[in-house]
């Protein structure tokens, strides 16, 4: 039968490594904050409509692709640290225009200044991640604990869609959308100063390097994975504009751990493809429980438990799907699939279902069934032809 199971290898669990994989997390967090919060600060302070609210959720996903494209000639001409520090400086001040706005500017921000900072703000993560998953954590591993890495600092990842919105609310709850900015912009510093603490030496250019290259950002012959991982994290999206409250985002981070238990226990020698169907069955199952019972602990457990199994997976497949040097390149395009669905599904539920929680679910609940269908009748069996691993 096609199984998997990643190991796990104490050696790979050096400083260097401990420190890039808080980095990500603490980078993750700082975007995540803002998902419970920033819309109610753009509608209650800023006035602005679910309609516009959703715009400015989702021009945060547009931002992600406007640097992609520079990332390997970047990289291949500056140090690739420093372009990662340069891209989480951007990230913070980008973050501080939001305090700003808060403080000192004018009583209504203008709708398109909001959005450019959203725009602005996915750009700079979108490039400092695609640069921390393609290339630093790679540089920093043997070879033989590549993919292991890129499983593991993807699940710290996947920690801050429970931890950052946690926070995001506590911290509201006690001082303010300004408590909120700062926070984020204390998680966007301390994840620098993690970076300037590992010396990475120097490497040569490599020649022949276009400034607009697919390299390090996009796999095309990955597209059919890439749309069933959107349609996945949309739904997920969605969700998260519900009025959910401090404690389902706890609940999710016990589904989170269930996820490493079941991947290391049930699923280390099942079949490939159950992994990924079990996913969204949970996540569908999830879905029913949050139309019957929207205070139910269990639908939380569940969405952590479902988007930790199908999250890993889908990333794994994109490794296996890679070619020759494309490691990177794989990261991120599984990177950008993750992050333009939450984005997406954000956008979504403002501007189509803000204050309709059924009708949400319900459509949530189609774009799961969507996606489990997709994956069954077409992607699997595709992946199977195409992976080179």
């Amino acid at each position: 039968m096609n199984t998997q199971s990643t190991p796990v290898h104490i050696s790979l669990w050096h400083r260097d490594f401990w420190l890039l994989v808080l980095t990500d997390l603490l980078l993750t967090v700082a975007v995540y904050l803002l998902i419970p919060v920033l819309p109610l600060w753009l509608m209650d302070s800023q006035h602005l409509s679910p309609e516009q609210t959703g715009w400015a959720m989702g021009a945060f996903g547009l931002g992600l692709y406007l640097l992609g494209a520079q990332c390997s000639w970047l990289v291949q001409h500056y140090r690739r640290n420093v372009v990662c520090l340069w891209a989480m400086t951007a990230m913070a001040a980008t973050l501080a225009l939001l305090w700003y706005f808060d403080t000192h500017g004018t009583p209504f921000v203008p709708f398109w200044f909001l959005l450019l900072q959203r725009f602005l703000l996915g750009a700079s993560f979108g490039l400092a991640q695609m640069i921390l998953s393609s290339t630093l954590i790679i540089d920093t591993c043997e070879s033989f604990h590549r993919t292991e890495a890129n499983h593991h600092a993807a699940w710290f990842a996947r920690f801050a869609l429970s931890l950052g919105p946690l926070a995001g609310l506590l911290v509201y709850s006690l001082f303010a959308f300004q408590g909120v900015v700062w926070t984020a912009v204390g998680c966007v510093a301390v994840s620098f100063l993690l970076v300037r603490a590992i010396n990475f030496p120097f490497r040569a250019p490599e020649e022949n390097i276009h400034v607009v290259s697919l390299d390090r950002f996009f796999l095309p012959h990955g597209f059919p994975l890439f749309a069933n991982l959107l349609m996945v994290s949309t739904t997920v999206g969605l969700l998260l504009t519900l009025p959910l409250q401090p404690v389902f985002f706890a609940y999710m981070m016990g589904g989170f751990l269930l996820a490493l238990l079941a991947q290391r226990f049930v699923f280390r020698n099942a079949e490939l493809k159950s992994e990924v169907v079990s996913g969204l069955l949970l996540l569908i199952a999830a879905e029913g429980v949050l139309l019957v019972a929207p205070e139910s602990s269990v639908a939380p457990v569940l969405v952590g438990l479902s988007t930790g199994i199908v999250g890993t997976r889908f990333l794994l497949f994109f490794i296996k799907l890679s070619r020759h040097c494309q490691r990177g390149t794989s990261q991120s395009t599984s990177f950008l699939g993750w992050e333009s669905g939450l984005a997406l599904g954000l956008a979504l539920g403002y501007l189509l279902f803000y204050l309709q929680p059924e009708a949400l679910i319900y459509t949530a609940l189609l774009l799961t069934v969507a996606a489990l269908l997709l994956y069954h009748c077409f992607t699997h069996a595709w992946f199977m032809r195409n992976k080179n691993r």
